[in-house]
């Protein structure tokens, strides 16, 4: 009988020993990094079962220790987890082709990882990780089969920024005729600020919002990917207090300018199986590396266009901004003519257009003329299916070749579907979709490549509403590069040099080259007839070459708030463009021989006589060290030329 307890004690103390073994060897494989071994994002869970990770580049801290869990309507997956199964992991490759981007042809490989987790009534969520070299990311997913619809009533995610770090969020401006649109200034915070002086009512911050983490040794980017019509668009929680940043849903009054139904709550909502948005985590050594990511492309859909051919990047004339209240067709038609003396693909008529229509014909016009027409549309106009349908038909019939749709101001599930529906049903058509008063893209410009540009951007049609605009325009030209753009093309509109009602201090060539400095699958430029018939020889040619996506960007000095300096190159053409974001001179100095291979001499066009209108061209030969000073507000563009 002791023989038989001492072999039961024995048999007790070997399984526990093993069941501490199993739970130590899940502990410590919970966890995925990158191929280099650079980027590492840990799963762990308490002795309450609640789920937290971590962040590390290089074994050091750039997110600690973070919340993760969803309360749902039918089951609770925020406590008393525990691990059901680890996959191996796997790698994953994404190799593609942009039409619009800093690249056009993009090959990286990923390391993944689905982690199960059990709640204490036996129900399973899958947390997926992945971790690249350009950073991390992870996503919720049930794989259950059920046809009952289930809610998602909070998403209690954060991302814990250490105490101190600086970075730059944009407020999440309330519900409103014209909100949320993405449309306020990036603001210059520390962790755990409190939202101050927003252009409009807040309830929260956006993403993207970037940080300078590490002890200022590395950037971040938090962002989303992916998200389509079975999750609302997400923003963070205003209450940060501790620098814990934590997931919100968008809220039941965005509903200003759609036809959406009025509901108590908009919880996210789905049948299953159900696979969340990506939740991204843009990692680099230096701020020029966030803004060259292509990570949130690399996580969305893969191109579900079969043949992109007949979408083509380029430049557009625009008449609002410089006519807004002229909406003949003398006017339109003069502004087909100088997309055509430019060699413009595209002239855009905003709205009014269908009357101009009707009495002077100006769809027929621009197409004999060459030039491919867009147009104006309003959001309601495009949110019911049939209708859509039925519109986009019209339009392709018509010759337009693509569509601008303006007042979406919501990030409700409902939009963030009828969005995916509006790509699709629009390249069923041949045509091109730009939103305006939108929510930010997410990686959309992937999976629909005819999604070639849109606004939640504070472009220079604030120069004539938004009085702070002029004072802070160089800055946020130094900031958006690194937050906004870094998720999908910006319609920012560059080239605005007629004064409105808030004057421009930014020289002109500072805003010259912000039509580089932006990526936009379309760009269009602002201003007149007689602003662009006015310029030099040398910075027409430069309006006629610029291409509107690159094969190849550099990033040679990058300081948000501050400072910008890209190298660009597209086909033959290669040009260095910088913009200084601040109301000081700023000395910089490059190795011209390094980006101008090739050639034999640069042409640099900078602040003329009068800053805020004129041009200087000059011609030097490369050299190897090369000093400049930028003005004020100002920049410079370089190409390198053989002459």
């Amino acid at each position: 009988m002791k023989n038989k307890s001492i072999y039961q004690m024995l048999i007790l103390s070997v399984l526990g020993t093993l069941l501490f073994a199993c739970g130590e060897v899940a502990e410590k494989s919970m966890y995925v990094e990158s191929k280099d071994g650079s980027n590492k994002i840990t799963l762990s869970l308490n002795e309450n079962g609640e789920l937290y990770y971590n962040v590390t580049r290089r074994d050091e801290i750039i997110i600690s220790d973070s919340p993760l869990g969803l309360n749902c309507d039918d089951q609770d997956f925020t406590s008393g987890l525990s691990v059901a199964e680890i996959s191996p992991i796997e790698e994953r490759r994404e190799k593609y082709e942009l039409k619009v981007g800093n690249y056009k042809k993009i090959d990286h490989v990923f390391e993944s990882k689905r982690i199960t987790f059990k709640n204490s009534q036996g129900a399973l969520m899958i947390l997926d990780l992945i971790a690249g070299e350009e950073g991390v990311a992870f996503r919720y997913r049930f794989s259950d089969k059920d046809k009952k619809i289930r809610q998602v009533k909070d998403e209690i995610t954060g991302f814990h920024i250490e105490k101190g770090a600086k970075g730059w969020m944009q407020p999440y401006n309330e519900a409103g005729d014209y909100t949320p649109g993405y449309e306020d200034f990036y603001l210059n915070v520390n962790s755990g600020d409190p939202i101050g002086n927003p252009r409009n009512p807040s309830i929260g911050w956006c993403m993207p919002a970037l940080f300078n983490v590490n002890d200022s040794k590395n950037w971040i980017l938090i962002a989303e990917s992916g998200t389509d019509g079975s999750f609302p668009g997400c923003h963070l929680q205003p209450d940060s207090e501790g620098g814990t940043y934590k997931v919100a849903f968008a809220k039941e009054d965005e509903r200003y300018t759609l036809p959406l139904d009025e509901k108590e709550h908009v919880y996210p909502e789905s049948n299953l199986p159900w696979i969340m948005p990506w939740r991204v985590i843009i990692i680099g050594e230096q701020a020029g590396d966030i803004l060259l990511s292509t990570l949130i492309t690399d996580l969305a859909p893969e191109s579900k266009i079969e043949d992109a051919s007949w979408i083509e990047p380029g430049k557009a004339s625009w008449s609002w901004w410089s006519h807004p209240d002229d909406h003949s067709p003398e006017i339109y038609n003069e502004f087909t003519d100088l997309a055509a003396s430019f060699g413009f693909k595209y002239t855009l008529f905003d709205a009014g257009w269908e009357k101009a229509n009707k009495e002077g014909g100006i769809i027929d016009y621009a197409i004999s003329k060459g030039i491919k027409p867009m147009v104006w549309g309003y959001s309601s106009a495009y949110f019911d299916s049939e209708e859509r349908k039925k519109r986009f038909k019209e339009l392709a019939d018509m010759g337009i070749k693509g569509v601008k749709i303006d007042f979406w101001c919501s990030d409700r599930q409902e939009v963030m579907a009828a969005l995916q529906s509006v790509f699709e049903d629009a390249a069923k058509e041949g045509l091109m979709v730009n939103l305006h008063g939108t929510t930010v893209p997410r990686g959309w410009h992937r999976t629909w490549p005819n999604f070639v540009t849109a606004e939640a951007i504070l472009g220079t049609e604030s120069y004539f509403y938004e009085p702070a605009f002029p004072e802070k325009a160089a800055e946020q030209n130094t900031v958006l590069p690194f937050t906004r753009n870094v998720a999908g093309p910006a319609d920012y509109t560059p080239f605005a040099l007629t004064f409105r009602k808030y004057p421009r201090l930014n020289t002109a060539v500072h805003e010259l080259a912000t039509a580089m400095t932006y990526t936009s699958g379309i760009i269009h430029f602002a201003d007149s007839k007689e602003v662009f018939d006015s310029l030099p020889v040398e910075v027409t040619n430069l309006l006629k070459d610029m291409p509107a996506t690159w094969d190849k960007t550099e990033s040679v000095m990058a300081e948000p708030g501050k400072l910008l300096v890209l190298s660009r190159k597209k086909d033959a053409l290669s040009y260095i463009v910088g913009i200084n974001g601040t109301n000081e001179e700023l000395p910089i100095k490059l190795d011209l021989a390094k980006y101008g291979k090739g050639f034999s001499k640069f042409r640099i066009i900078t602040e003329g006589e009068e800053p805020l209108m004129e041009f200087k061209v000059q011609t030097y030969p490369i050299a190897a060290d090369w000093s400049y000073i930028l003005a004020p507000k100002g920049g410079f563009i370089i190409q390198f030329v053989n002459e």
